[in-house]
């Protein structure tokens, strides 16, 4: 062990009890396949079933949404820049 060296914390793995994922990844491939082979009618265009593609493909906002944060809000942004903007304007002029 050096004195500059950090040990990684132990992984956390929590295990759904009442879900079953397999059950139910296997019933949408069955489901899949039957639409496909005219089995069942082609299913109607639903906003829900592409809602969250973008962030299930990217691993920053999956990360971002499982942790709770919120980006930072524009008008705080806007906020930032005046503020910035004031105190450049005051230094010049020597106001400060």
């Amino acid at each position: 062990m050096g004195m500059f060296t950090m040990r990684k914390p132990r992984g956390f793995n929590h295990p759904y009890i009442y879900v079953d994922e397999r059950k139910e990844r296997l019933a949408k491939m069955e489901e899949s396949a039957k639409r496909e082979l005219g089995m069942l009618p082609p299913k109607e265009f639903s906003p829900e079933d592409i809602r969250g593609k973008f962030i299930e493909g990217t691993t920053h906002l999956k990360r971002r949404k499982e942790s709770g944060r919120k980006p930072m809000h524009v008008g705080m942004a806007i906020v930032l820049i005046v503020l910035l903007f004031y105190l450049w304007y005051a230094i010049s002029n020597g106001i400060i």
